[in-house]
């Protein structure tokens, strides 16, 4: 009777798992409340206010979007290892980023370095036209299967050299870098749509980075402003 009893509570505790969403079956609401803080404490408080970046960014499981090893505090406020010499940035900059390309619905962006796929879900959050590129195949990989896998199927991603952007699907309305390259690369600036706006971190790798905001107006001239200093990976290259 016993075990009769014992096999009824786990068919009953399985057939309730099957009806729970995926994020309770993996844990993921465990971690509602402290993204929501993050967002609070780390975005909201240092003035991002744009409404859609802020539910963004408190959508998007940043934990699952960092390989286990490095997981220990992946909504801390600084950036987060995910290998190959790569980083996943603080929340802030991810934030601060998608904000000043002044994303709307139905717009197309370029992530030009998708490592984890993390922006790129955040800007998903958004539009549903997002194109990235990624230069190292592991981290390449790993992001297609990550996005699918947190049902971000119409995210495109490339496997390229980012510098040269993507030709064949733009143009851009906004374009968005996420490692310093040494200049703006002409391609990407090629691309952008009259009255569209890029945001790069530029500079050297072991000399001061600027974040630049580029825009190009309506009649394709284009202005560059500096907004901050910062700290980036440097943006990898063919043959690097």
């Amino acid at each position: 009777m016993t075990i009769n009893r014992i096999g009824d509570c786990v068919l009953l505790a399985m057939s309730l798992a099957l009806l729970l969403p995926i994020s309770s079956a993996t844990g993921d609401e465990s971690y509602e409340d402290i993204r929501r803080a993050m967002v609070k404490n780390q975005i909201l408080a240092r003035g991002v206010s744009d409404t859609n970046v802020l539910a963004a960014m408190r959508a998007v499981p940043r934990h699952r979007m960092i390989p286990r090893k490095y997981r220990r505090d992946p909504y801390g406020d600084h950036p987060v290892p995910i290998g190959h010499g790569q980083t996943i940035s603080q929340p802030y900059i991810v934030a601060y980023m998608t904000e000043k390309l002044n994303v709307e619905p139905g717009d197309r962006v370029l992530e030009v370095g998708t490592g984890s796929g993390y922006q790129a879900a955040v800007l998903a959050q958004i539009t549903t036209n997002v194109f990235t590129i990624e230069i190292i195949h592991e981290l390449a990989a790993s992001a297609k299967e990550t996005l699918a896998n947190l049902g971000y199927e119409h995210i495109r991603l490339r496997e390229a050299d980012g510098y040269h952007g993507w030709e064949k699907e733009g143009p851009w309305d906004a374009i968005v870098v996420t490692a310093a390259a040494e200049h703006v690369p002409p391609p990407l600036v090629q691309q952008l749509k009259p009255g569209g706006v890029m945001c790069i971190p530029v500079g050297s790798a072991f000399g001061v980075q600027y974040l630049l905001l580029v825009e190009k107006d309506e009649e394709g001239a284009v202005t560059t402003r500096n907004l901050m200093p910062v700290r980036f990976v440097p943006l990898t290259r063919s043959g690097q």
